[in-house]
C-alpha cells in the first residue's frame, strides 16, 4: 500500500490525494456493499411462519428473513404469485413454508428453482386435523347442511384426537384433506419452531448455527402458552364453542374445547340466510359458552348470531395476518391475549 501512495505522489501531490481519496471511498464502499449483503437469505411464505422464524433467527446475524407474501394476506388458499413475489423467490437461499398444503401456489415455482432453494417443511410432526367432506353437501353453500353431526367427542379433543370438521364442511379450498391452520395453536406452533431452527442449521450450518437453540427457547416458551391453554378445558363443564372460521380449530382442540360448528364454511363467502337459521338452531341446542370471531373476517355473522341466540361474541386472532413490523414477542402477546379471553368465560 505505502509503494502504491509513493507512485500516486511522484505523479503529483494534488492528484495523487485525489486519486487516494477516490480509491479508498471506492473501497469502503464495497466492502460495505458485502457486509451489508446477506450470507444466507430466508423466505417465509406465510406471516404465522415468518413470525416464528424471525424468533428462532434473531440470534442468527447472517440469516436474514424476509416474508413472500404481504403480511394482510391472511392464509393464501387461492394466492397467485405477483412479479415482486416472484423476484423475492428468485432471491432466496431457503423458504420455509407452512406445509399441511397451504402452500399450493408454490409448487411450480419450487420446481422450477429445483435444488437451488432449500425448503423448510415447518408441519412436520404436526397433530394434524383431518378434513373430511361431504359428498352430499351443497356446493354453493347456501343451503342448510343436514349433514352436520352435532356431537364431536370432548374427550378425544382434549386428548388433541378430534377432528374438528367431522361434519364434512367444504371450505372452497382444498387442503388435500388436512387442515393447515396449526400455527393458530401454541402447541403446534412449538413444533414448527423447533423445525425451523433444526432446518435452518441443516441449510445452512454456520450462518444458522444457533437457530436449534433459540428454537428450542422459544418453543419452550410456546410450549407454557399451550399448557395454560389446555388448562381452559380442563377446567371446563361446558367445553363447547361455534367459530367463525376453521382457523381457530387447532386452537379449540388443544384448549380441550369441543367446536361444534363453523359459521363461516366458504372464507370467500358470507353465509346464507338459511345458514344462519340452521345455526341459531343449532346453537340453541348445543348451548356453546362463545362464539369466536376473528379480526381477520368480517365480524357480522358473529354479531347477528349472538344477537339472536344471547351467546357472548368474542374475538380471537389466529395470527394468520398482522403488521408487518411486529415485534418479536408478537406471536406470544397475541396468544396470550387469546387464552386470558377463554379463560375467562371457561374460568367461571
Amino acid at each position: 500500500m505505502s509503494n502504491c501512495i509513493s507512485v500516486l505522489f511522484r505523479k503529483g501531490k494534488h492528484h495523487g490525494l485525489a486519486l487516494l481519496c477516490t480509491l479508498l471511498v471506492t473501497a469502503f464502499a464495497v466492502t460495505g456493499a458485502f457486509a451489508a449483503e446477506p450470507k444466507v437469505r430466508v423466505l417465509a411464505t406465510t406471516y404465522p411462519v415468518y413470525l416464528l422464524t424471525r424468533a428462532v433467527a434473531q440470534t442468527s446475524p447472517d440469516v436474514q428473513v424476509d416474508l413472500l407474501i404481504p403480511a394482510q394476506t391472511g392464509c393464501p388458499h387461492d394466492y397467485a404469485l405477483t412479479p415482486k413475489d416472484m423476484q423475492k423467490l428468485s432471491k432466496a437461499n431457503v423458504v420455509i413454508i407452512n406445509g399441511l398444503g397451504m402452500e399450493s401456489f408454490l409448487e411450480k415455482p419450487l420446481a422450477a428453482a429445483g435444488k437451488k432453494i432449500a425448503v423448510i417443511d415447518s408441519s412436520k410432526g404436526i397433530n394434524a386435523i383431518v378434513e373430511e367432506h361431504d359428498e352430499e353437501h351443497d356446493a354453493d353453500h347456501g343451503k342448510a347442511d343436514a349433514a352436520h353431526k352435532d356431537d364431536h367427542n370432548p374427550a378425544a379433543a382434549a386428548k388433541g384426537h378430534d377432528h374438528a370438521h367431522e361434519h364434512g364442511h367444504d371450505h372452497g379450498h382444498d387442503h388435500g384433506g388436512l387442515n393447515p391452520h396449526a400455527f393458530s395453536s401454541p402447541l403446534q406452533a412449538a413444533v414448527m419452531a423447533r423445525n425451523i431452527g433444526r432446518g435452518l442449521a441443516a441449510a445452512a450450518p454456520v450462518a444458522a448455527k444457533n437457530c436449534p437453540q433459540a428454537a428450542d427457547a422459544y418453543a419452550a416458551r410456546l410450549e407454557a402458552l399451550g399448557q395454560r391453554l389446555a388448562a381452559v378445558g380442563a377446567n371446563a363443564t361446558n367445553k363447547n364453542v361455534v367459530a367463525l372460521h376453521d382457523g381457530m380449530a387447532y386452537l379449540v382442540r388443544d384448549a380441550g374445547l369441543n367446536l361444534v360448528d363453523v359459521i363461516q364454511e366458504d372464507e370467500e363467502a358470507q353465509p346464507s340466510a338459511a345458514r344462519l337459521l340452521d345455526l341459531v338452531k343449532k346453537i340453541k341446542e348445543s348451548k356453546p359458552v362463545v362464539l369466536i370471531g376473528e379480526p381477520q373476517y368480517s365480524d357480522k355473522p358473529v354479531l347477528a348470531l349472538a344477537a339472536e341466540t344471547g351467546v357472548p361474541a368474542v374475538q380471537l386472532d389466529p395470527l394468520a395476518s398482522g403488521p408487518s413490523g411486529a415485534p418479536l414477542d408478537y406471536y406470544e402477546t397475541v396468544m396470550s391475549k387469546n387464552i386470558a379471553t377463554l379463560e375467562k368465560y371457561f374460568g367461571k
